[in-house]
């Protein structure tokens, strides 16, 4: 597994995630489990990471990666929410 220093619902940045590694650790935050990720929980995810301006970059997130413009990020959307945690938050999403 290349997530080191995972505890619960937290990551180190400085190691390397698989995009199923990110969708399962993304999934956590699922709070409703209705297969979906709000903005609300999306800021969840970012403060569980010690992001900065978590309300702003959620927002900013959303807006990037909901191709459906329905204010949730869905499977299908999935991959625009990894690009933009790779250009805006510093992760590091791999493929493999």
């Amino acid at each position: 597994m290349a997530i080191r220093n995972m505890q619960v619902a937290t990551r180190s940045l400085d190691a390397d995630m698989t995009v199923d590694e990110f969708k399962e650790w993304l999934r956590r935050f699922d709070t409703d489990r209705d297969g979906r990720i709000s903005r609300d929980e999306l800021r969840r995810a970012m403060r569980a990471i010690r992001a900065r301006f978590t309300g702003w970059r959620s927002r900013q997130g959303i807006s990037y990666a909901d191709a459906d413009g329905d204010g949730y990020i869905d499977d299908s959307e999935v991959d625009g929410l990894i690009e933009f945690a790779q250009k805006n938050l510093g992760l590091k999403i791999v493929a493999y």
